[in-house]
Protein backbone atom coordinates (compact mmCIF):
# COMPACT_ATOMS: atom_id res chain seq x y z
CA UNK A 1 0.00 0.00 0.00
CA UNK A 2 1.50 3.33 -1.06
CA UNK A 3 1.40 6.03 1.58
CA UNK A 4 2.61 9.61 1.47
CA UNK A 5 5.95 9.60 3.23
CA UNK A 6 6.58 11.54 6.44
CA UNK A 7 9.92 13.19 7.20
CA UNK A 8 10.02 14.46 10.78
CA UNK A 9 12.89 16.31 12.40
CA UNK A 10 13.74 15.81 16.07
CA UNK A 11 15.68 18.81 17.35
CA UNK A 12 16.28 17.18 20.74
CA UNK A 13 17.79 19.68 23.23
CA UNK A 14 18.77 22.16 20.54
CA UNK A 15 17.20 25.43 19.46
CA UNK A 16 16.47 28.90 20.77
CA UNK A 17 14.82 31.98 19.31
CA UNK A 18 17.54 32.74 16.75
CA UNK A 19 16.98 29.30 15.21
CA UNK A 20 13.37 30.03 14.25
CA UNK A 21 14.58 31.17 10.85
CA UNK A 22 15.44 27.55 10.11
CA UNK A 23 11.87 26.54 10.99
CA UNK A 24 10.51 29.15 8.61
CA UNK A 25 12.83 28.11 5.79
CA UNK A 26 11.92 24.44 6.20
CA UNK A 27 8.20 25.21 6.34
CA UNK A 28 8.31 27.24 3.12
CA UNK A 29 10.03 24.42 1.24
CA UNK A 30 7.60 21.90 2.73
CA UNK A 31 4.68 23.62 1.01
CA UNK A 32 5.76 22.14 -2.31
CA UNK A 33 7.32 18.93 -1.02
CA UNK A 34 6.04 15.59 -2.23
CA UNK A 35 5.82 14.28 1.32
CA UNK A 36 4.58 15.32 4.75
CA UNK A 37 7.10 17.26 6.84
CA UNK A 38 7.17 18.05 10.56
CA UNK A 39 9.59 19.39 13.16
CA UNK A 40 9.55 18.30 16.80
CA UNK A 41 11.20 21.15 18.67
CA UNK A 42 11.91 21.83 22.37
CA UNK A 43 8.82 22.75 24.39
CA UNK A 44 10.13 26.30 24.85
CA UNK A 45 10.00 26.82 21.08
CA UNK A 46 6.68 25.21 20.15
CA UNK A 47 4.44 28.27 20.33
CA UNK A 48 7.02 30.53 18.65
CA UNK A 49 7.66 27.93 15.94
CA UNK A 50 3.93 27.73 15.20
CA UNK A 51 3.87 31.51 14.79
CA UNK A 52 7.00 31.47 12.64
CA UNK A 53 5.56 28.80 10.34
CA UNK A 54 1.76 29.09 10.15
CA UNK A 55 0.12 25.94 8.84
CA UNK A 56 3.26 23.84 9.29
CA UNK A 57 3.32 20.74 11.53
CA UNK A 58 5.17 21.49 14.75
CA UNK A 59 5.43 18.83 17.43
CA UNK A 60 6.72 18.05 20.90
CA UNK A 61 9.41 15.53 21.80
CA UNK A 62 7.66 13.89 24.74
CA UNK A 63 4.39 14.08 26.65
CA UNK A 64 3.09 13.08 30.08
CA UNK A 65 0.38 10.44 30.32
CA UNK A 66 -1.78 12.60 32.61
CA UNK A 67 -3.73 15.69 31.58
CA UNK A 68 -2.65 17.65 34.66
CA UNK A 69 -1.36 17.21 38.18
CA UNK A 70 1.67 17.37 40.44
CA UNK A 71 4.24 16.50 37.80
CA UNK A 72 6.88 19.20 38.03
CA UNK A 73 8.65 19.87 34.76
CA UNK A 74 6.37 17.68 32.64
CA UNK A 75 4.14 18.75 29.74
CA UNK A 76 0.71 17.24 29.08
CA UNK A 77 -0.93 16.53 25.74
CA UNK A 78 -3.44 19.30 26.41
CA UNK A 79 -0.57 21.73 26.97
CA UNK A 80 1.04 20.70 23.70
CA UNK A 81 -2.17 21.23 21.74
CA UNK A 82 -2.71 24.55 23.53
CA UNK A 83 0.74 25.65 22.31
CA UNK A 84 -0.22 24.72 18.74
CA UNK A 85 1.52 21.35 18.42
CA UNK A 86 0.04 18.79 16.07
CA UNK A 87 2.09 15.76 17.03
CA UNK A 88 4.54 14.38 19.56
CA UNK A 89 7.28 11.79 19.81
CA UNK A 90 6.97 9.12 22.50
CA UNK A 91 9.33 6.36 23.57
CA UNK A 92 12.52 7.70 22.02
CA UNK A 93 15.45 5.48 23.01
CA UNK A 94 17.08 8.42 24.79
CA UNK A 95 13.99 8.74 26.99
CA UNK A 96 13.79 4.99 27.56
CA UNK A 97 17.48 4.75 28.49
CA UNK A 98 18.01 7.97 30.45
CA UNK A 99 14.65 8.02 32.27
CA UNK A 100 13.86 4.33 32.49
CA UNK A 101 10.64 4.61 30.51
CA UNK A 102 8.95 1.25 30.20
CA UNK A 103 6.87 0.00 27.29
CA UNK A 104 3.78 0.45 29.47
CA UNK A 105 4.68 4.08 30.15
CA UNK A 106 5.22 4.70 26.44
CA UNK A 107 1.84 3.14 25.66
CA UNK A 108 0.13 5.39 28.23
CA UNK A 109 1.78 8.47 26.74
CA UNK A 110 0.74 7.49 23.21
CA UNK A 111 -2.85 6.93 24.31
CA UNK A 112 -2.98 10.30 26.09
CA UNK A 113 -1.60 12.10 23.04
CA UNK A 114 -4.00 10.45 20.62
CA UNK A 115 -6.94 11.19 22.92
CA UNK A 116 -5.97 14.86 22.88
CA UNK A 117 -5.93 14.94 19.07
CA UNK A 118 -2.18 14.77 18.58
CA UNK A 119 -0.55 12.52 16.03
CA UNK A 120 2.09 10.23 17.55
CA UNK A 121 5.51 9.03 16.46
CA UNK A 122 6.26 5.98 18.63
CA UNK A 123 9.91 4.92 18.70
CA UNK A 124 11.33 1.42 19.01
CA UNK A 125 14.82 0.04 18.48
CA UNK A 126 17.52 -2.36 19.63
CA UNK A 127 20.99 -2.03 21.14
CA UNK A 128 24.13 -3.19 19.38
CA UNK A 129 24.38 -6.14 21.78
CA UNK A 130 20.88 -7.30 20.80
CA UNK A 131 21.67 -6.84 17.10
CA UNK A 132 24.88 -8.85 17.43
CA UNK A 133 23.02 -11.61 19.28
CA UNK A 134 20.69 -12.13 16.33
CA UNK A 135 17.62 -11.17 18.38
CA UNK A 136 16.94 -7.73 16.89
CA UNK A 137 13.69 -8.53 15.07
CA UNK A 138 12.23 -10.53 17.95
CA UNK A 139 13.23 -7.92 20.54
CA UNK A 140 11.91 -4.91 18.66
CA UNK A 141 8.71 -6.72 17.68
CA UNK A 142 8.04 -7.47 21.36
CA UNK A 143 8.83 -3.88 22.27
CA UNK A 144 6.33 -2.66 19.69
CA UNK A 145 3.61 -5.06 20.87
CA UNK A 146 3.97 -3.79 24.45
CA UNK A 147 4.13 -0.10 23.49
CA UNK A 148 1.26 0.17 21.03
CA UNK A 149 -1.78 2.21 22.10
CA UNK A 150 -4.94 0.16 22.32
CA UNK A 151 -6.78 2.10 19.60
CA UNK A 152 -4.08 3.65 17.48
CA UNK A 153 -4.20 2.17 13.99
CA UNK A 154 -4.38 4.51 11.02
CA UNK A 155 -2.55 7.63 9.86
CA UNK A 156 -2.50 9.36 13.27
CA UNK A 157 0.13 6.88 14.46
CA UNK A 158 3.61 6.41 13.02
CA UNK A 159 6.27 3.99 14.22
CA UNK A 160 9.91 5.07 14.11
CA UNK A 161 12.39 2.21 13.99
CA UNK A 162 15.64 3.59 15.33
CA UNK A 163 18.45 1.11 15.98
CA UNK A 164 20.06 2.64 19.06
CA UNK A 165 23.55 1.88 17.80
CA UNK A 166 22.91 3.95 14.64
CA UNK A 167 21.69 7.15 16.33
CA UNK A 168 24.26 9.89 15.85
CA UNK A 169 27.04 7.40 15.08
CA UNK A 170 27.08 7.50 11.30
CA UNK A 171 26.42 3.75 11.25
CA UNK A 172 23.38 2.52 9.32
CA UNK A 173 21.93 -1.00 8.99
CA UNK A 174 22.03 -2.58 5.56
CA UNK A 175 18.96 -2.07 3.40
CA UNK A 176 18.23 -5.77 3.90
CA UNK A 177 18.29 -5.39 7.67
CA UNK A 178 15.99 -2.38 7.48
CA UNK A 179 13.62 -4.26 5.15
CA UNK A 180 13.48 -7.28 7.48
CA UNK A 181 12.72 -5.12 10.51
CA UNK A 182 10.09 -2.99 8.79
CA UNK A 183 8.36 -6.08 7.40
CA UNK A 184 8.23 -7.59 10.89
CA UNK A 185 6.84 -4.36 12.36
CA UNK A 186 4.20 -4.16 9.63
CA UNK A 187 3.11 -7.69 10.44
CA UNK A 188 2.77 -6.80 14.14
CA UNK A 189 0.73 -3.68 13.27
CA UNK A 190 -1.68 -5.73 11.19
CA UNK A 191 -2.08 -8.23 14.01
CA UNK A 192 -2.80 -5.36 16.42
CA UNK A 193 -5.07 -3.22 14.24
CA UNK A 194 -6.19 -5.26 11.24
CA UNK A 195 -6.53 -3.28 8.03
CA UNK A 196 -5.87 -0.03 9.94
CA UNK A 197 -2.39 -1.36 10.67
CA UNK A 198 -1.56 -1.03 6.99
CA UNK A 199 -2.13 2.73 7.22
CA UNK A 200 0.40 3.28 10.02
CA UNK A 201 3.58 4.77 8.60
CA UNK A 202 6.84 3.11 9.63
CA UNK A 203 9.74 5.56 9.64
CA UNK A 204 13.43 4.77 9.77
CA UNK A 205 15.70 6.80 12.05
CA UNK A 206 19.40 6.69 12.80
CA UNK A 207 22.08 8.67 10.94
CA UNK A 208 19.75 9.58 8.05
CA UNK A 209 21.37 12.20 5.82
CA UNK A 210 21.20 13.52 2.29
CA UNK A 211 23.73 10.99 1.01
CA UNK A 212 21.79 7.89 2.13
CA UNK A 213 18.17 9.05 2.26
CA UNK A 214 17.13 7.99 -1.25
CA UNK A 215 18.50 4.48 -0.75
CA UNK A 216 16.70 4.13 2.59
CA UNK A 217 13.41 5.48 1.24
CA UNK A 218 13.51 2.90 -1.57
CA UNK A 219 13.32 0.04 0.94
CA UNK A 220 9.86 -1.60 1.11
CA UNK A 221 7.73 -0.45 4.05
CA UNK A 222 9.96 2.55 4.77
CA UNK A 223 7.34 5.30 4.88
CA UNK A 224 9.64 8.15 5.83
CA UNK A 225 12.27 9.10 8.38
CA UNK A 226 12.79 10.52 11.85
CA UNK A 227 15.85 12.74 11.50
CA UNK A 228 18.00 14.05 14.34
CA UNK A 229 21.02 16.29 13.82
CA UNK A 230 20.46 16.73 10.10
CA UNK A 231 17.11 18.43 10.79
CA UNK A 232 18.60 21.41 12.61
CA UNK A 233 19.53 23.29 9.45
CA UNK A 234 17.37 23.71 6.36
CA UNK A 235 20.39 23.15 4.13
CA UNK A 236 20.89 19.66 5.62
CA UNK A 237 17.26 18.70 6.11
CA UNK A 238 15.65 19.75 2.85
CA UNK A 239 17.68 17.35 0.64
CA UNK A 240 16.31 14.51 2.78
CA UNK A 241 12.79 15.88 2.32
CA UNK A 242 13.40 16.07 -1.43
CA UNK A 243 14.55 12.43 -1.51
CA UNK A 244 11.25 11.39 0.10
CA UNK A 245 9.15 13.23 -2.47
Amino acid sequence: MTKRKLVAGNWKMHGTGPDLGQVTAISIAAETAGCDVALCVPATLIERAVRAAPGFAIGGQDVHAMDQGAHTGDVSAIMLTDAGARLTIVGHSERRAAYGESDAAVRAKAEAALAAGLAVILCVGESLAVRDSGQAVATVSAQLDASLPQAGGGPSLAIAYEPIWAIGTGKVPTTGEIADMHAALRARLVVAYGEAGKLVRILYGGSVKASNAAEIFAVPDVDGALVGGASLKAADFLPIVAAAG
